[in-house]
């Protein structure tokens, strides 16, 4: 039962672990799922370029154009023009992160509504991409403060020295920010921003305002931001002091049942010694005490006692006839036919071993088992004459255990009676001296062969 006990809860604590173990791989797969996510949002007009602060949430981007700027001559026709009649803008494109998590990495993709000259960038690169009849170019400037056209493949246009790339309506620009240690564009912490800025040339009386934006971003949301995380965590903490609790409360009981199997042992020793005594005072009876004790302790387990219960009543059962100190040797070893006066001294020694036992408060109902194994079911027996059910039960236990001892060895006497004897004997007394139920386990453990008797 003990060994079962324990195989359960070592299943049902592996059972906790495995889930505990599998929320917390959730909350990894989870997060991992999480960022691996590529978010898109795309943004034009008055919500891309407008200097006030957005109201929406999450990761968003507003160009906001800076207040100084300044005019040029563009004669791309060499036409001889001496007006100003292109207008420079610095944008500054704002990307913020009003989330709990950081934002991994992001570029975002600028198309144009209409021609403009790129002059500078900062602080990552530019993937440029200009239609063409049949296609498009694509090249990527690194830093476009350094932009050398001959390196590159681009439409470009030179006014006054400056090399600008000519974006025609429709053509767009990536950018890639980026992570050098001078800029650190990436990551973007939670509740932070960053803002990479871009200069270019618009005909005087035009702008960019209608031209859209598209942002395309990743989170790198850590494991502790991940609720299922922390309640893994916490299961897993009290899992492990569950564990150690158990374990403690488990050594304690160990230990105490070590102690208390000890002392049972040396109650059970104590209690064998003092019945010995009684047993020695009738060679004939000699272990009559201690076999009985075993059959009433079989009789109750069949009735269902189990645990420490079955050891109360053993203990009962061993003490059930140590009335007899008290009982002259001559009355217990006599041969023949005891007189009157002799089987009523013989007869006292149930009410003197109840008394005997009355302080023995440990025990409970140990006096019961002593004073009342002499009483019939029929009510004809002593001291009391009680009968049926007013007899305590393991009293009457003991009676039918105590008869078929009796019945089963060899007395002063008499020799033990044949197998068919007794088995005759406890048959027709049922009802009479033993309690019907009670002779009736006892008969069935006798035909199973569980308890010994003699042919």
């Amino acid at each position: 039962m003990k060994s079962e006990k324990g195989k359960r809860e070592i299943i049902a604590f592996a059972v906790i672990l495995l889930a505990i173990i599998s929320m917390l791989a959730a909350s990894f797969i989870k997060t991992n799922a999480y960022n691996s996510v590529r978010h898109f949002d795309e943004v034009r007009g008055a919500e891309l370029f407008s200097p006030e602060e957005s109201d929406k949430k999450g990761v968003t981007i507003v160009a906001v154009p800076r207040s100084s700027t300044w005019t040029k001559v563009f004669d791309l026709e060499n036409e001889g023009l001496t007006e100003h009649n292109y207008q420079a803008y610095t944008y500054d494109f704002t990307i913020s992160n009003d989330t709990p998590d950081e934002v991994n990495e992001f570029i975002f993709t600028l198309t144009f509504s209409r021609e403009v000259y790129l002059m500078s960038a900062w602080n990552g690169a530019l993937e440029i991409h200009q239609k063409t009849g049949d296609g498009e170019i694509v090249d990527t400037v690194p830093d476009l403060r350094e932009y050398n056209p001959e390196a590159h493949k681009l439409r470009y246009v030179t006014v006054d020295g400056e090399s600008l790339i000519q974006m025609n309506a429709g053509d767009y620009l990536v950018y890639m920010p980026s992570s050098t240690m001078n800029a650190l564009e990436v990551p973007i912490e939670p509740q932070e921003a960053t803002t990479p800025g871009i200069i270019l040339y618009v005909a005087i009386g035009e702008s960019i305002k209608d031209s859209y934006l598209s942002l395309e971003y990743t989170f790198n949301r850590l494991i502790t931001s991940e609720p299922l995380f922390w309640i893994s965590i916490g299961l897993l903490a009290l899992w492990f002091m569950t564990l150690v609790i158990l374990l403690i409360i488990n050594a304690s009981i160990a230990k105490f049942q070590e102690r208390h199997e000890r002392d049972n042992e040396i109650i059970n020793e104590s209690i064998e010694t003092f019945t010995g005594f009684i047993d020695a005072k009738d060679p004939y009876t000699n272990g009559h005490s201690k076999r009985v004790a075993i059959y009433t302790k079989r009789l109750a387990k069949e009735f269902g006692y189990e645990g420490e219960e079955l050891d109360r009543v053993y203990y009962i059962a061993l003490l059930h006839d140590c009335g007899k100190i008290g009982v002259p040797d001559s009355i217990l070893t006599k041969p023949g036919k005891l007189t009157d006066e002799e089987y009523e001294i013989l007869k006292s020694h149930s009410a003197r071993g109840a008394e005997i036992l009355s302080s023995f408060k440990s025990l409970k109902d140990v006096e019961a088992g002593a004073h009342y194994h002499h009483e019939r079911y029929d009510g004809k027996g002593y001291p009391d004459g009680l009968k049926g059910e007013e007899i305590p039960f393991i009293a009457r236990m003991i009676c039918v255990a105590d008869s078929f001892d009796a019945m089963n060895s060899n007395r002063v006497y008499r020799k033990k009676l044949p197998r068919e004897k007794i088995i005759s004997e406890l048959e027709e007394n049922k009802g009479k001296q033993f309690d019907p139920e009670v002779a009736d386990v006892m008969l069935r453990l006798i035909r199973e062969g569980q308890i010994p008797i003699g042919k």
